[in-house]
Order: C-alpha cells, then sequence, then structure tokens
C-alpha cells in the first residue's frame, strides 16, 4: 500500500508527491520537485524519511529546479526521465528569472522506465503520454491505482501543447489512452486539485 502526500512548490504550484511504502515507511521517492529545496529537505528530515529516486514526468524548469539540492543532501541518490526529455535537464532556456534560476544538468540520470521495471515493490507503470513535451509520462501505480499525471492531465484539462516540444495530436493520443484507465484510478497531476478517470471521462472537454 502505497501512501502519497503531495507538496505544492513554487510560483507556479507544482504538485510534488512524497511516496512511502507502509510496509518500508522510511523509504521514500519523490515525484516532480520543481522548487522549495529547503522546505521539501526540512519536511522529509522531519518525517524520517530518506528519498531513494527522484522520478520526473517531464523536464520542464517547474518541475526540476529543486533537483540540484536534493542531490546535495542525498548524494547519488538518481533522477529518473524519460530520455526524450533528458536534454531540457541543464539546458540553458530551461528557466525562469529569477524564481526558477538556470540549475544544472543533474548526476546520476537515469531512464525512468527501467529504473521502475528494476524497483518492482513499486507496482510502477511508467505510462509515456507525450503531447506537453515529448518524454511527458505518467506513472501508474498499478496496486494502489493512483496516477501521477504530470502537465498532460489535469482536473477539467490537459497540460499546453504550444511550447517547444509540444504536440495538440500526441496529446489527445495520450488523453485517450488515459481515458481506458479503470474509471476508480485517483489521478494527481502536476498542478492543482486531484481528480479520479471516471469524473474526467465524465466532465473533462478534453478526454
Amino acid at each position: 500500500m502505497i501512501d502519497a502526500k503531495t507538496i505544492p512548490v513554487g510560483s507556479f504550484g507544482v504538485n510534488c508527491v512524497v511516496l512511502t511504502r507502509q510496509e518500508n515507511a522510511t523509504r521514500a521517492i519523490l515525484a516532480d520537485p520543481g522548487q522549495d529545496a529547503a522546505d521539501l529537505i526540512a519536511w522529509l528530515d522531519e518525517n524520517g524519511l530518506s528519498p531513494e529516486a527522484i522520478l520526473l514526468t517531464h523536464g520542464h524548469f517547474d518541475h526540476v529546479t529543486a533537483v540540484p539540492d536534493l542531490q546535495k543532501r542525498w548524494p547519488g541518490m538518481p533522477v529518473a526521465i524519460h530520455p526524450l526529455d533528458e536534454p531540457m535537464l541543464g539546458h540553458p532556456m530551461n528557466l525562469w528569472p529569477p524564481e526558477y534560476p538556470a540549475t544544472p544538468k543533474p548526476a546520476n540520470l537515469v531512464d525512468v522506465r527501467e529504473w521502475a521495471k528494476s524497483h518492482p515493490e513499486w507496482s510502477l507503470e511508467i505510462l509515456h503520454t507525450p503531447g506537453h513535451t515529448p518524454g511527458s509520462c505518467c506513472f501508474l501505480f498499478t496496486a494502489d491505482a493512483l496516477l501521477l499525471s504530470g502537465d498532460t492531465l489535469f482536473a477539467g484539462s490537459c497540460g499546453r501543447t504550444d511550447f517547444p516540444g509540444g504536440n495538440a495530436e500526441e496529446m489527445a493520443a495520450s488523453l485517450k489512452r488515459l481515458a481506458r484507465l479503470p474509471p476508480e484510478t485517483r489521478v494527481v497531476p502536476g498542478h492543482g486539485a486531484s481528480t479520479t478517470i471516471a469524473r474526467e471521462t465524465a466532465s473533462n472537454p478534453f478526454m
């Protein structure tokens, strides 16, 4: 059983998600630590958590800026992302100053799909859902019917496709794929309120 704690971070209110498993509650993984590294580190320390990896739904600055400071606190921690979005990390244009300055390319980068395969205890399926970016992914924790949808699916909306690398046709195909998930699947998007697949297929005009 997975516990998911959502912590909104940064000026764009990215949902950083801290995931733990009940059978080993001191270990954690972080999804999309976009900003506020000091606050995240303090919260993890206060709760006795030691993160074993950072998983990124995609490479945009608002989802990745806290990564270098987190790796300084926990050296050697891998950062998992789809290879198509890896070039964004450390890119001099992947910033929004002054809140999101340019950051160095993280160390210990790994393919998020391979990380999931090598850690079956998380029951994590990586869904490649391009549209917002070429390497956008959703993280489906199958045993818990929990989807971290990044900037692909929002409550009542979907991610933008007008940024470099965005593609409206790919977004439509990705949303169609998500619509086939079990309706009871709980969805934690990259920004905003949580929802369910049932609610989105019933009312989201993009689904």
